[in-house]
């Protein structure tokens, strides 16, 4: 299996100039990793390096483009400083992504940035929720017709533990397996899970195949265990981006990381034929949206 990583020596937040195999590789599924680009935490910020730090109630602390928090426990000062350290990185994210993709400017959604800082290794979840099994991201809730997940990840693990992933297949690979054994679409469907609140907006037959590939994949443990893949450990002082509803990831390890979404519609990419919207297109033969 072609290599599913591209390693960058850069050392700043800002790229000097974009780079078009970076671009098209991002594009096309692959992992960017950044191992000389460590998000650089104040002396005060160590102290916000502790799991009892997250409301045991929610699964990560949040950020949100209003610069709400949520989901942190402490007092004002504690909250101040989650706040601004998520902030800052924040900005440094949004740095790296638009000195990179300049093309994105403009077309770029704001989501939440989120610090987690739990081991991986001792969440307990139902097999659909086990971010340790090869995945696609998908939501079930949250329809988006197309629209890209692009995230931007910094392990800041102050004891030098990597942040193990398994990254997987490219994703035409993983659709051509998994679109066959997909249920049909089915229109009242969609319409009643509108209806009674499961979703925010009525799912479309994109979004009903990307949760079936997200649902599948981890569902299959033949798959898990058989499907091209290799062990990345990101380094303690590191980022990666990625597009994760894309690239074939799984999380096996870690603790203490920050990641920032931005959300991009498929038509403003450089190659929007890239995008798993054109993919599962091309690959049904129909309209999905």
């Amino acid at each position: 299996m072609e290599s599913q990583i591209i390693e960058i020596g850069v050392t700043d937040w800002q790229v000097t100039e974009p780079n078009p195999a970076w671009i098209a590789g991002l594009e096309g599924g692959k992992v960017l990793y950044f191992p000389q680009l460590p998000f650089e935490l104040l002396p005060e910020e160590k102290t916000l390096l502790k799991p009892e730090i997250r409301d045991p109630k929610v699964r990560n602390i949040s950020l949100d483009a209003a610069g709400h928090l949520k989901g942190a426990v402490g007092d004002t000062a504690t909250q101040l400083a989650l706040a601004l350290m998520i902030g800052r990185f924040r900005e440094q994210a949004q740095s790296l992504v638009y000195s990179l993709l300049p093309k994105y400017k403009g077309a770029l959604r704001l989501a939440p940035t989120s610090y987690r800082p739990t081991q991986v290794e001792t969440r307990a979840q139902s097999w659909r929720a086990d971010d340790r099994r090869l995945h696609v991201d998908a939501f079930p809730s949250r329809p988006n017709y197309g629209e890209r997940i692009l995230r931007v990840f910094s392990n800041i693990n102050p004891d030098g533990v990597p942040r193990v992933w398994r990254v997987g297949e490219p994703f035409e690979t993983v659709a051509r397996k998994f679109v066959p054994r997909a249920k049909p679409y089915v229109a009242w469907q969609a319409k009643a899970l509108k209806a009674l609140h499961v979703t925010k907006s009525l799912r479309s037959e994109y979004d009903h195949l990307m949760l079936q590939l997200h649902d599948g994949m981890k569902g299959d443990m033949a798959y898990q265990e058989s499907a091209g893949q290799v062990t990345m450990p990101f380094a303690a002082g590191s980022v990666w981006v990625c597009f994760s509803d894309q690239a074939s990831h799984a999380v096996m390890s870690g603790q203490y990381m920050l990641e920032q979404t931005l959300h991009l519609p498929a038509e403003k990419q450089y190659d929007p034929t890239a995008s798993p919207l054109a993919i599962l297109s091309k690959l049904t033969g129909r309209q999905l949206v």
